[in-house]
């Protein structure tokens, strides 16, 4: 189905606009990025109920490379899984697909009356009728840059566009699986043990094995963490060592709530920013920068600011390689 027509917009790999997405559904969970699956970092993340993976689509390498933790498909999964049926919903559909599964789900009462209208379906039919909601599409829609221009007519060369996906990993009655609303069934990566790190180390090898498949310092993907909201848990024990005298405790709390209010302010001006379009703005200030004479100077700033946040990312990706 054409972009255009599947109502469905790009959205960004941020947790800013996942977090923003599962607040609107009224679900009280967050996400986080993660640079590393080293045991220490998720073991601060936790209760975590899964991995959101995006990565660059390359046909040639699914096909002919197959990773030694490729899994199996599961036609009898007993979990929820939809298939994508429009373009540029993977995103939204991913965050579904773990929520459909997370047992005890809290959210808002049109996500629960979705999730349980579709809960005897075939993924195909799943698909169709969760990207079917207006609703769902509306909010999905809130969360992407809006469509400023078009270069259609100009008759510029076309130029394929690199494809990105959206994957998640989490666990199910016991067994680790991969959702990809893109393949006909579940993909199941064994039984995981209770103890220890539990469904996480299954997780870790799987994903650590894909991206072997890329290019060292490759940065064709993000990992995301779905956790649980750790304010709640962060106010409850600045409570209690409030109440028993514990001030050094009580200020180690104080400084983690402070820092996780500052990302949530941070994300809901990011978020802001996203619902506004700036080619206007932009245009203007273009126009102004060049009769003062001051553009060239203004362009070669901005390619030594985005050459620094390329590194920046880079480095990010490659201690990521390190860890793993």
């Amino acid at each position: 189905m054409e972009d255009e027509t599947s109502g469905w917009q790009l959205t960004e790999s941020d947790p800013g606009v996942f977090t923003e997405l599962l607040k609107s559904l009224g679900v009280p969970f967050i996400v986080d990025d993660l640079y590393t699956l080293d045991s220490e970092s998720l073991a601060a993340l936790q209760p975590l109920h899964a991995l959101i993976f995006l990565f660059k689509w390359m046909p040639s390498s699914s096909d002919s490379v197959t990773p030694r933790h490729a899994g199996t498909d599961d036609p009898n999964f007993p979990g929820f899984f939809a298939h994508q049926v429009v373009n540029n919903a993977c995103a939204t559909l991913a965050v579904l697909n773990a929520l459909g599964n997370i047992t005890s789900l809290k959210s808002g009462s049109q996500l629960s009356e979705l999730l349980q209208f579709t809960v005897h379906m075939d993924p195909q039919t799943r698909g169709l009728v969760l990207t079917s909601a207006d609703w769902l599409r509306e909010i999905h829609n809130s969360l992407s840059p809006p469509s400023a221009f078009s270069l259609d007519g100009l008759g510029l060369p076309k130029k394929a566009e690199d494809a990105y996906h959206f994957v998640v990993y989490l666990p199910v009655m016991g067994a680790v699986y991969e959702l990809d609303g893109l393949k006909p069934y579940a993909i199941r990566h064994g039984v995981y043990s209770q103890s220890g790190e539990g469904w996480l180390n299954i997780a870790r090898e799987v994903i650590e094995d894909r991206i072997k498949t890329y290019p060292v310092g490759a940065l064709e993907f993000s990992l995301l963490a779905l956790r649980d909201d750790p304010l709640p848990s962060l106010q409850s024990q600045l409570e209690h060592y409030q109440s028993i005298g514990d001030i050094s405790s009580a200020n180690e709390i104080l400084g983690r709530i402070s820092n996780e209010n500052a990302k949530r302010e941070r994300w809901a001006f990011e978020n802001s920013l996203r619902r506004h379009n700036h080619i206007g703005l932009v245009q203007g200030l273009l126009l102004s920068l060049a009769k003062a004479g001051r553009l060239s100077a203004a362009e070669e700033v901005a390619r030594k600011v985005m050459k620094e946040r390329v590194e920046q990312r880079k480095h990010q990706g490659d201690d990521m390689d390190e860890d793993l």
